[in-house]
């Protein structure tokens, strides 16, 4: 069975809440994201590492970026990009690490970018404790790394169409806005960020180490995708990098501390997450009074509420007018 944790470490009922269909939307939207991926040479792609700070370490590829904490107790992975490039993950940690063990991959949400190579890491690996447990669909774990994440990744994955690998579903589904747990001499903080990028979405701070792994909430080359199929929120985005910006300490001259791994960009500290945060809050509000005004979306894009940060950030994967017009929606519900 699936483990069902609550905030306050108790086990949850082990049953799958009932969803709405909309929540597979999320998988599946990513499931066309790998096929576009899929479509370039993923086996050709190459994976690099780079040390950040501390315990930490980020590694890049395809799709979203990949966190490894390495210590003496083993190997912590966040986010597995694709299950093309997992090996290289995987021949890459035992690089930087060898002779350790992958114990734990944590999921910052359930896009196949960041999920994709879940079942070839995991199994790269060795759970702790005993060993994983079956599923009531009579499929059953082989031995690897525990896989957590917010119980609303499982169910984005459990509802996907076509279905993902049961192998590829996390093994200890965390249900509250909490999930500590102390591994490699350091707590290990998800802090599960309600309606944001999705409704699934977890930033994890390595707290020794002074690093925040923020999945998609917080890219550096473009504007957020808003994922509305799955409940994405512009407010939630905006939330969630304040709690980075609460969490983050710079040191002198607001350079450096507490460092900030974007899930798609370079490595940033907080005077970098403030400079986002703020662009996203100007243009809400810009399309916010918009709204108030009466206009409609043809309208405020012509208007465009973008347009001085268009160029900066509108060549990412996100459009300014996409972006604009998932704002809008946001704020008109």
């Amino acid at each position: 069975m699936i483990k069902l944790i609550n905030t306050d470490g108790s086990r949850a009922k082990n049953l799958l809440p009932k969803v709405l269909g909309a929540a597979a939307l999320s998988v599946a939207l990513s499931t066309a994201f790998m096929g576009t991926a899929s479509a370039q040479d993923l086996a050709d792609v190459e994976v690099n590492s780079y040390h950040v700070q501390g315990n930490v370490w980020v590694l890049t590829g395809a799709g979203g970026h990949v966190t490894v904490q390495i210590g003496d107790q083993g190997v912590l992975v966040v986010d597995t990009q694709f299950a093309e490039t997992a090996p290289k993950i995987v021949e890459e940690i035992e690089r930087l690490a060898p002779g350790k063990t992958i114990r734990y991959v944590i999921n910052t949400h359930a896009h196949g970018d960041h999920t994709g190579g879940n079942a070839i890491v995991r199994s790269a690996g060795e759970t702790i404790v005993a060993g994983n447990e079956a599923g009531d669909v009579g499929a059953t774990f082989e031995p690897g790394a525990e896989v957590i994440a917010h119980e609303n990744v499982m169910l984005s994955m459990a509802t996907a169409n076509p279905p993902l690998p049961f192998e590829a579903w996390p093994t200890e589904v965390y249900i509250g806005n909490k999930y500590d747990f102390y591994f490699n001499g350091e707590p290990v903080e998800l802090l599960y960020q309600g309606r944001a990028h999705t409704n699934g979405d977890s930033i994890i701070f390595f707290r020794k180490s002074d690093v925040i792994a923020a999945g998609d909430i917080y890219v550096t080359e473009g504007f957020p995708f808003i994922d509305q199929n799955n409940f994405g929120h512009i407010n939630g985005i905006i939330d969630g990098l304040n709690q980075i910006i609460s969490i983050t300490v710079p040191l002198e001259q607001q350079e450096g501390g507490t460092m900030v791994i974007s899930s798609h960009g370079r490595l940033s500290d907080e005077a970098d997450v403030v400079e986002y945060r703020d662009m996203l809050t100007i243009i809400r509000d810009r399309v916010q009074y918009l709204i108030d005004e009466g206009m409609s979306l043809e309208e405020v894009l012509e208007v465009g509420p973008a347009r001085d940060y268009s160029n900066r950030y509108g060549n990412g994967f996100i459009s300014t007018d996409d972006f604009i017009t998932a704002v809008y929606n946001n704020l008109s519900e």
